[in-house]
């Protein structure tokens, strides 16, 4: 939970983000020793900031290659009073946007810039980021450690650049924030379906980049997309953690003032001329849903072309899932059903793991009265997914097949 704000804490100090990370892990190693001894203290957070912040000033003084720095800056950092913990709810981390700014740098590939700030600030396993990606986890290592080599030698500095610099980075940074909310959202693994503090993370993120650059259309569409999609989050697990999905949920648990923050931000962003941007477009669609005073009053044909439209801009096989069952909702399921396997032979391996596509193809089959064939697809999403929750709410419809209600991730 504290990782991001440690790692930024001392990147700032050690101009290095190898470096920060294994300063950050050493302070960790402190307090797994000294805490079972002296008690936990009352501001862990605090307390492990502090620990990396002396190793990292003790490091910069032991270094000659650093003697500049230290004489402009390690006095002051030695000497400041240092309170990493926000003191409400507008006070915003700057050291944290610093560094998914500093990780987004353009001497990186794109793929690059974006694990490496999924694992520094998201504290996203390599395994979680090869799912967000489709790709090999083996791959997904390989840039995180070529990256931070990457940063080291380029001397990058550590700071929010400013002008040109700063529009060239900022696809890379409204991937990230979108990618760290996702995980979230819908988690890679674990016993949780929901991670809640990566949204809030990335809510804030968005937000403050919001306010640092209110001309652009897109940094709007995105922190109206995911002000929408977090309004849900109560809504959609029940009292044990178990999904509950779209057509189930309590629309009365949705957050009204998320969702009013929502439609503000939309408004800004298609005022800044970004209404055709795939975060806008994706906004759009959250908040049809968030329009619809009951699940069957969605306007799904709306949808469905907002997802044709989010296809044009920014293609990928999730999209055209997505699409898929936006078009089965409007048009029936076998409508569905034909975009699902023609999607599935046109993708190859890059969904061969991905759990969803089974699951959805699993309800179209059901709602087509095929329900051996729907078992058995429900059977095969439920091999492929880690989440505990959602394994266990597929091998539930691998027995009963039921009314599947399409709730998406971050993306629909």
């Amino acid at each position: 939970m504290e990782s991001a704000r440690v790692v930024a804490t001392v990147a700032r100090i050690v101009r290095d983000i190898g470096i920060a990370e294994e300063i950050a892990q050493d302070a960790l190693v402190a307090a797994l020793e000294q805490w079972p001894r002296d008690g936990v203290p009352e501001r862990p957070g605090a307390w492990l900031t502090a620990a990396a912040k002396h190793r990292a000033v003790d490091l910069v003084r032991r270094r000659e290659t650093y003697a500049r720095k230290l004489a402009e800056a390690g006095r002051e950092l030695t000497e400041e009073s240092y309170d990493p913990e926000p003191s409400g709810p507008g006070d915003i981390d700057d050291d944290v946007l610093r560094l998914v700014f500093t990780a987004c740098h353009p001497v990186l590939s794109a793929e690059a810039r974006t694990a490496l700030t999924l694992r520094l600030v998201g504290g996203l396993r390599t395994d979680e980021i090869a799912r967000a990606f489709l790709v090999p986890e083996a791959t997904v290592a390989q840039r995180i450690v070529r990256a931070k080599r990457s940063l080291a030698r380029a001397g990058v500095a550590f700071e929010v650049p400013y002008g040109a610099d700063r529009t060239a980075r900022l696809d890379s940074v409204l991937e990230v924030i979108y990618l760290i909310f996702n995980e979230g959202y819908a988690a890679t693994a674990g016993d949780d379906l929901l991670r809640p503090a990566l949204c809030e993370d990335a809510l804030r993120l968005a937000r403050q980049l919001a306010a640092l650059m209110p001309k652009e259309g897109e940094v709007h569409g995105l922190a109206a997309l995911l002000e929408v999609q977090a309004s849900r989050t109560a809504a959609r697990t029940g009292p044990g953690g178990e999904p509950v999905l779209l057509a189930d949920q309590n629309r009365a648990r949705w957050n009204r003032l998320l969702i009013r923050r929502g439609l503000a931000a939309l408004e800004r962003a298609v005022a800044a001329g970004g209404a055709g941007g795939p975060y806008a477009l994706q906004a759009a669609i959250a908040v049809c849903h968030a329009r619809a005073a009951t699940y069957e009053e969605t306007d799904w044909a709306t949808i469905a072309a907002l997802y044709g439209r989010l296809a044009a801009v920014a293609p990928s096989p999730v999209v055209e899932l997505n699409r898929a069952v936006a078009v089965s909702m409007a048009e029936g399921a076998a409508a569905g059903l034909a975009l699902v396997d023609a999607l599935a032979v046109a993708a190859g391996p890059a969904l061969d793991r991905y759990h969803l596509l089974p699951s959805v193809r699993g309800d179209l089959l059901d709602r087509l009265g095929r329900a051996e064939e729907a078992r058995a697809e429900f059977a095969r999403a439920a091999e492929l997914t880690r989440n505990e929750r959602e394994r266990a709410l597929l091998r539930e419809r691998a027995r009963e097949p039921g009314p599947e209600t399409g709730d998406q991730r971050a993306s629909g």
